[in-house]
């Protein structure tokens, strides 16, 4: 990275982007501790992501590289969760259902991959053409509900082995916040879905001069 571009919004960028195998690791696992430390850094991930962007903005600090690492480290943070939840609520075990969900259907993750897929092949051919094409506000918005999704998601997984360790299940309190806290899981999927999609579409149209350069189509 050049020196000039080495400045603290794309330090945060670059830890984010490290940041992400160990979120994916913990992830994985079966324990209601280490799927609370990866909820808690992968809220630290999330955040950074708002708090990289506002410094560079305030201060005059976005970048090229800047610009080329932030939607690398979304993705990457993406990665980090869908791919874990997918195989995770593949398991035979009743703790690792999305609620109303169920297991995570393979459909989900090739919206939300394909999505990724097709905007990284546009925006790599405007590089090679000098163009830097920056994330939108409509792809921000998504990555945001996708990380409010795969936020609760990981609460709540911590959470239910949590409350059947201690016996929780039985209690008014916890059947009120379990309807509570399924419900914006299950939600936040939903409307991290639609989003993607429309965000495919906002991106493709805006861009749709390369896109039809791309496919050969002059006109």
């Amino acid at each position: 990275m050049a020196s000039g571009s080495w400045n603290l919004p794309n330090a945060i960028t670059v830890a984010r982007i490290l940041a992400c195998p160990l979120i994916l690791v913990l992830t994985l696992s079966s324990s209601a501790g280490t799927l609370f430390w990866a909820f808690v850094l992968f809220t630290a991930a999330a955040v950074s992501d708002l708090w990289d962007g506002y410094l560079a903005r305030k201060h005059g600090l976005v970048t090229t590289v800047g610009k080329l690492l932030d939607p690398i480290a979304d993705k990457l943070l993406l990665a980090s969760t869908f791919i874990p939840f997918y195989l995770v609520s593949q398991r035979p075990d009743p703790f690792t259902d999305i609620p109303v969900w169920g297991a995570m259907p393979l459909w989900v993750l090739i919206v939300i991959f394909g999505r990724e897929v097709a905007v990284t092949v546009l925006r790599s051919w405007a590089a090679r053409r000098g163009s830097v094409i920056s994330a939108g506000p409509s792809g921000k918005i998504k990555a945001f509900t996708q990380n409010i999704f795969s936020g609760a998601l990981l609460l709540w997984y911590s959470l239910v082995r949590i409350a059947h360790e201690r016996e929780w299940t039985q209690t008014g309190l916890w059947e009120g916040w379990a309807v509570f806290h399924g419900s914006v899981v299950a939600l936040g999927l939903a409307v991290a879905l639609i989003l993607t999609v429309y965000s495919m579409g906002v991106y493709l149209w805006q861009n749709r001069a390369l896109a039809r350069e791309r496919s050969g189509d002059p006109s």
